[in-house]
């Protein structure tokens, strides 16, 4: 008995050692651009790299917002006040990152139900296109995404990177497979009731698949906010930008400017930073749920 928990305890203490190393590896680039946000530019570039900042400054975060303006908000004929461009950066990527994310969870919650528990002339057809379109480049369809954006008069708005992405395929294979464990009794039950297919799905379905539901809004989030190539092709005008388009274009004006960099970097992080604290939840236990399942 003794000898089994000697070996149990030794095989936790080397499970914590392991995930203490990969918690360091993966978090040592974010500590290494904070630091780097708050380092003067004398201390970035020296040979030596310096671990923690002998002076603290806040000069990186001053030039990334007094470079550039734009108005806050910008309703057809209604502007608001002028404000660095920064800032106008983020609220775009919050929006857009946040629209996607929204938008990409109810449009693939139904789709993923649809084709999981519903019984129509060319499901499976329709779910081997869903499947071929995740190996899909972005590239191969760009040009008549910019035609399609451009007749719809959406080019060079920032619905132009939220509607892509709403049809996101592995969204809508991530909810069937979620859906797919939807006892069918349950469903057979609620039409029995006379629940319409509305309310079948809101209070049967969706509180069934919350879990793959929070586990694809963290995706979705970071997907949409990290698309720089997308933002690149779709957005031409400075009030338009995203933060890390505004950024790439701040520092093509301002050389290499690496404290620049980070300021924007660590600005950008913090969205995603507080999404995943908040699906956190959601995202474990949907990884769980998958794993089980498999």
């Amino acid at each position: 008995m003794s000898k089994k928990n000697g070996a149990s305890t030794g095989y936790r203490v080397f499970s914590w050692i392991i995930l203490i190393l990969l918690a360091f590896f993966f978090l040592f680039p974010l500590y290494w651009i904070i630091t780097g946000a708050l380092k003067t530019p004398a201390a970035i570039n020296a040979a030596k790299p310096q671990w923690w900042p002998s002076e603290f400054t806040l000069r990186n975060f001053q030039v990334l917002f007094s470079k550039r303006s734009a108005p806050l908000f910008q309703f057809g004929s209604l502007v608001g006040p002028t404000v660095p461009g920064a800032i106008r950066w983020l609220l775009n990527t919050v929006f857009m990152a946040v629209m996607a994310m929204i938008l990409t969870c109810i449009t693939a919650a139904m789709a993923g139900y649809a084709l999981a528990k519903k019984r129509f002339v060319g499901r499976a057809l329709l779910f081997s296109l869903i499947v071929a379109a995740m190996a899909l480049p972005k590239q191969v369809i760009l040009i008549p995404l910019i035609r399609e954006m451009s007749k719809l008069h959406l080019y060079d708005t920032i619905w132009s990177v939220i509607f892509p992405t709403v049809g996101w395929p592995f969204g809508v294979f991530l909810m069937k497979q979620f859906s797919e464990g939807i006892p069918g009794e349950m469903l057979e039950a609620a039409r029995i009731d006379g629940a319409s297919e509305w309310k079948t799905f809101t209070t049967i379905v969706y509180p069934m698949v919350k879990p793959g539901v929070g586990a694809l809004a963290i995706f979705t989030f970071i997907n949409s906010w990290n698309d720089y190539f997308l933002q690149l092709i779709m957005l031409a005008s400075n009030v338009n930008y995203t933060i890390s388009l505004g950024i790439a274009t701040m520092q093509a004006e301002n050389s290499t400017d690496y404290g620049l960099i980070m300021a924007g970097a660590t600005l950008a992080a913090i969205p995603i930073i507080i999404v995943f604290v908040i699906f956190q939840k959601y995202f474990t236990k949907g990884i769980t749920m998958g794993a089980v399942k498999g």
